[in-house]
């Protein structure tokens, strides 16, 4: 089938599309073979191939040569097939030719749909390869359309999905707005490959630092952990091999100006730099800025600790809904009680009380108990014995004392405990009473003074009367 710029026109689809030429030919002669067999006949042994040279696909139909034909259509005589091939032999597949001048529509439509569907393949094959090695870069693109909550990012050549769990809550955008997000995974689906991205991800924030800080390029400075609520607040822990470099402050940058870069790319998220430490104690003080810390009381075994901070710093260690201590554990692994010193103060008092019990023990006792982690009644009572009679002036007998205070005071504690709440209760509900009486009256005050006012109005309008 001679095709006048068949070849030119494979090279140009070639490079319009960026595909492999072959590629291209293949789906021709797919095409091509497709439509000789509704032509000819699906039992056909037909194969089309390409003639560079004259740049037309050829079609040959393979018959068997035989001295004699019992079966015409699939058989050939051995004088014709020696005619095409002086080598044949009895038995031996020979190639026919085949005219395809005659071919008609039915070749045409056959041709296009195989190589829309071919051409089409090939584009998808080329973006997952061109994308696969993407992941975990931030890429830029543009917001075309949404689906069921998620946005449809343009990135040139491909298409991907930002799924509404991986957005930022309260951040909103319209067709045609730039975005930029962290491709978070590549799937080979069966329309094509699917680009999921993300702008919630932690790896987003770890990437955005990467591209501000040149020191975390040249592996000087890295990212040791991170805890992000994203579109509220994120803290990150950073570690420095070279004991020149602060790695806190080459993250913030002159002025501030590497991490307000990022702070303008995720808008205005709130993020917390704190220096990473092999010590526990101090990554947690660390990691719990700017509030400032007291004490600590660790935990090793059960992985926790005690943070004792001044009263006024408490809220501030809290957070607001807990935020600032809930990152704090999710950046150090650590489980985190945060105390007040006022509160430290009255369990020093509580323990005092139970181990004073024992002559001669008392504050100093207590003190030994709280640096042990045993921070109230109850771990007092639940205490081993064994583990009392190591404290100076404390026997075996003292320690069962000790434990059996403990629970006693814990009880007292919890009554005294409950009453006081339910005064509060009682005192809550007399406010609210004498809030809603006060609304009330002044409502009526209110009713009164309109309806003087209004008399008094109606009055001066009267017209006089002589």
């Amino acid at each position: 089938m001679l095709l006048g710029g068949l070849k030119r026109e494979i090279d140009q689809i070639a490079k319009d599309k960026g595909i492999d030429k072959r590629v291209i030919i293949g789906a021709l002669e797919e095409a091509m073979k497709q439509a000789a067999r509704r032509k000819y006949g699906q039992e056909k042994e037909i194969e089309a191939r390409f003639n560079d040279e004259l740049g037309e696909i050829e079609l040959f139909e393979f018959r068997t040569v035989v001295e004699t034909v019992t079966d015409p259509e699939n058989q050939i005589l051995m004088e014709p097939a020696r005619a095409l091939d002086p080598e044949a032999e009895d038995g031996d597949q020979i190639g026919v030719k085949l005219d395809t001048a005659d071919f008609g529509r039915i070749l045409a439509q056959t041709a296009k749909q195989v190589i829309i569907q071919r051409v089409r393949d090939a584009e998808r094959d080329n973006v997952f390869e061109e994308y696969k090695d993407r992941k975990g870069e931030v890429v830029n693109g543009i917001v075309r359309r949404f689906e069921k909550g998620a946005l449809i990012v343009d990135l040139g050549r491909a298409e991907a999905i930002l799924p509404m769990k991986e957005q930022v809550p309260r951040e909103s955008y319209r067709p045609g707005d730039r975005i930029r997000a962290y491709v978070l995974d590549i799937t080979k689906a069966t329309k094509g490959p699917q680009i999921i991205l993300s702008r919630a991800c932690t790896q987003m924030l770890t990437k955005l630092f990467e591209q501000e800080v040149p020191e975390m390029y040249e592996k000087i400075v890295s990212i040791v952990a991170v805890a992000r609520e994203p579109g509220g607040r994120s803290k990150i822990a950073v570690a420095s091999r070279d004991s020149d470099v602060d790695p806190v402050g080459a993250c913030v940058g002159m002025k501030g100006s590497r991490v307000q870069a990022v702070v303008q790319e995720l808008r205005g998220e709130r993020i917390d730099i704190v220096p990473w430490s092999p010590d526990p104690a101090r990554y947690v003080c660390s990691a719990l800025s700017p509030a400032q810390v007291s004490k600590v009381i660790i935990d090793e075994q059960a992985k926790s600790m005690d943070v004792i901070v001044p009263d006024d710093q408490l809220s501030l260690a809290i957070g607001r809904k807990g935020q600032n201590v809930r990152l704090a554990v999710q950046l150090t692994g650590w489980r985190i009680d945060i105390k007040s010193e006022s509160k430290m103060r009255e369990v020093a008092r509580w323990l005092a009380e139970a181990v004073s019990i024992v002559d001669g023990c008392g504050e100093p006792e207590a003190e030994l108990l709280l640096q042990r982690g045993i921070t109230s009644l109850e771990d007092l009572a639940e205490s081993d014995a064994e583990f009392l009679s190591l404290l100076p002036g404390i026997d075996d007998a003292g320690a069962q004392a000790i434990k059996s205070r403990a629970l006693e005071l814990a009880r007292e504690k919890a009554e005294q405990e409950a009453r006081e709440a339910a005064e509060r209760v009682v005192e809550e509900a007399r406010l609210a009473a004498e809030a809603a009486d006060a609304a009330a009256a002044a409502a009526a005050a209110a009713t009164a003074a309109a309806s003087a006012a209004a008399a008094a109005s109606d009055e001066e309008i009267q017209p006089k009367t002589e």
